[in-house]
């Protein structure tokens, strides 16, 4: 009796036999013609109504139960899709080969920076750096002399000698010069025997062929950038010629205690070539030109009059800088008081103190939009003007490097800019300069022709992270090749964002510029994000990522593809993924990155027991790449085959192919014309003689 009545609901006949309807809560509309427009929530929009079971509905708290239950299979519902659709697009993404290192070179102590010039390598370390021969990775030489560690190192190519730069952790820059067989210490640049008024340096830049050198300083709160004058010339000769006469023994003995030190054995020196510190030599000191300070923050003005402004930049040094200026002081304290008042709620509060503005600087050479002072002489190949911004300002200055310390310090150039410099790069050619704004806007400037290649603009949202030339190419039947002889008014680089991205800029020639995306912003897989990124001079129009998940990937721009992968064995890991630690050989296929062995840092007690190594990757031995490496330039003939290609040569030596072209087609003519007049020739005498015989 009781399972009847609970299975028959209340009603008669007529009612159980009425279809299910459904009806919609609220007022009738017309809906949408599109679907994505529909209302999703069905329960709240919809009420289901059987006359069978709407007399049924579960009682409390069963109703909740099934809620929770249902809710709960939903929501395992969309996990379940979300993994299977993860599935298929790893199934989906393709995996690059991967390529091992070729050689492995264990260090007794970790390495924190790396720099390669000629076929050395020079790795900071503790308490020094020492030096290995790029092709084998025998060490040569040791140098640890100090008591803290070397952060960062440079090393300037010279011609037959090399510079080298280590700054140690108390930012403390020692020159050295390295001769043959010889390493001299010329200077502890910033070094102080008072510690209180110690300097360090936070930036180094050596200019091209080694004629200057310009230090970032930073000191008691203040931050300046110091230039010096290398006397090069007088190296060479001293090193050729020591005055300084050492008892021979004393000499031999000295060589012993520095050139072998505790860490070093001699069976891990190169037999062929015993590197020996000569510290008995003195050579020539930098001689210390220009010091330059922050541009001073914009305040009222102390002329009298519009007159005395303009004599203040007679010559036009300085002008564009915003320093000489009418605005009295009254008129800035009432834009001031306005921007308050209007800006109130915002700038109320707890200000964080201003950051020390910091500087980027470079050494430019004769161009023909440097100005330079009148009466100087423009040596090629050798800096002339030193080229700087600061953090949080609009305007690139220009110095000039024929000064002394004596001559007051005024900028003979100023380019101003819409926005704050926020990055700029100097191509390693010297001929090409990109300044990259706070607004996203990136300005490409060709220096040797005095031009401005044109003016591109990152996607919203995108900030430009850092920026990296490539040398030219052209794609060459499918495959990446630099055109042969010199190439003017044409560049590329790619352009890493703060949101990961990666960007292709290229500019041929007068506002011809355009703007690609590499890689887009990593949304799904964050591991993915790139940190690093290295161009590879050796294999043309390619690039390195390094990767936040420690992976290493071979980039061709021009087609936006990976075409491999570099890995470290198995028990090792990439050092510091965010920040890795490699170096990219400028003038050789190969690059170094160090690897750590993640499973006994833990377990080490020392720094010096962790086990550390510099892995060696070649290029050319890996088959996937020696076609890259070998067939890597094409004949200026090939190119002005393709009238593309024929763009991308100097309009003077265009001009010659087509007269030379010209030419030649007019001689072609002149030869079918008289072959032509010949024929004619002959016809008529032929004519001639058949009227003769009639």
């Amino acid at each position: 009796m009781l399972s009847s009545v609970m299975a028959s609901p209340k009603g008669s006949r007529s009612q159980k036999m009425k279809l299910p309807i459904f009806t919609r809560k609220g007022t009738l509309e017309v809906p949408s013609p599109t679907e994505k427009d529909w209302s999703k929530d069905d329960e709240d929009d919809w009420v289901f109504k059987d006359p069978d079971q709407e007399q049924d509905s579960l009682p409390q708290p069963y109703r909740m139960i099934n809620k929770m239950v249902n809710s709960l299979f939903d929501r395992s519902w969309e996990m379940i899709e979300a993994r299977d659709t993860s599935k298929k697009a790893e199934l989906r993404r393709t995996l690059p080969t991967i390529y091992h290192p070729l050689r492995e070179s264990k260090l007794n102590t970790m390495p924190n920076c790396m720099d390669v010039s000629q076929d050395y390598v020079f790795i900071g370390g503790s308490k020094g750096f020492s030096i290995y021969n790029l092709h084998n990775a025998k060490q040569l030489y040791v140098w640890e002399k100090l008591k803290v560690d070397v952060i960062s190192i440079w090393a300037t190519d010279l011609g037959s000698e090399i510079l080298i730069a280590p700054v140690d952790e108390m930012g403390i820059v020692r020159l050295f010069y390295f001769y043959k067989d010889g390493l001299y210490l010329i200077k502890a640049i910033n070094e102080l025997e008072d510690a209180s008024k110690q300097t360090t340096c936070i930036k180094m830049e050596i200019s091209k062929g080694g004629n200057f050198a310009a230090l970032l300083l930073q000191g008691a709160g203040d931050i300046w950038l110091d230039v010096y004058k290398l006397p090069k010339e007088s190296w060479i000769k001293e090193v050729q010629y020591p005055q300084l006469a050492v008892n021979t023994k004393k000499k031999i003995r000295q060589q012993l205690q520095l050139n072998t030190p505790d860490s070093v054995t001699a069976d891990s020196l190169d037999t062929d070539m015993n590197i020996s510190f000569r510290g008995d030599v003195k050579l020539s000191l930098p001689v210390q030109i220009m010091k330059i300070k922050p541009p001073k923050p914009i305040t009222g003005t102390t002329f009298k009059s519009p007159l005395e402004a303009f004599a203040k930049i007679a010559g036009c040094r300085g002008l564009g800088s915003g320093q000489n200026h009418y605005i009295k002081a009254s008129q800035w304290e009432k834009r001031e008081a306005i921007l308050r008042a209007t800006y109130k709620k915002f700038l109320d509060g707890e200000w964080e103190p201003e950051p020390i503005s910091m500087a980027t600087f470079y050494f430019l050479l004769p161009s023909r939009v440097i100005p330079m002072p009148a009466g100087v002489k423009r040596s090629p190949g050798l800096a002339c003007v030193l080229g700087v911004h600061w953090t949080d300002h609009h305007n690139f200055f220009f110095y000039s490097l024929n000064r002394t310390l004596k001559d007051k310090v005024d900028p003979e150039g100023v380019w101003p800019c819409a926005a704050p410099i926020v990055v700029s790069q100097l191509s390693p050619c010297s001929s090409y300069l990109v300044l990259a704004c706070e607004d996203g806007v990136l300005s490409l400037w060709d220096l040797a022709q005095g031009l401005t290649l044109g003016v591109v603009a990152l996607p919203e949202k995108c900030f430009c992270q850092s920026i990296h030339f490539l040398k030219y190419f052209l794609v060459h039947k499918g495959q990446n090749v630099y055109p042969e002889g010199s190439v003017k008014c044409h560049m590329k680089c790619v352009v890493l964002c703060t949101d990961a991205s990666l960007h292709l800029v290229t500019a041929s020639g007068i506002q011809n510029s355009t703007i690609s995306l590499l890689v887009e912003r990593p949304v799904k897989y964050l591991d993915e994000a790139i940190c690093a990124v290295a161009p590879v001079q050796a294999l043309p129009g390619m690039v390195l990522t390094f990767s936040r998940d420690g992976s290493v990937f071979l980039m061709d721009v021009a087609k936006s593809q990976i075409i491999c992968s570099f890995a470290l064995p198995r028990s090792y890991s990439l050092a510091a993924p965010w920040n890795p630690v490699f170096v990219v050989s400028l003038h050789h296929p190969c690059f170094l990155l160090r690897g750590d062995h993640p499973d006994e840092i833990g377990s080490a007690s020392k720094a010096e027991d962790i086990p550390n190594s510099i892995f060696y990757f070649n290029f050319e031995d890996y088959p996937l790449l020696k076609n890259f490496s070998r067939n890597c330039t094409i004949p200026q003939a090939s190119i002005l085959a393709h009238p593309t290609f024929a763009q991308a040569l100097p309009l003077e030596e265009r001009c010659e192919k087509f007269f030379q072209k010209s030419i030649q087609n007019l001689a072609k003519y002149k030869v079918k014309e008289e072959e032509h007049w010949t024929r004619l020739r002959r016809y008529s005498l032929l004519l001639q003689k058949e009227d003769l015989k009639k």
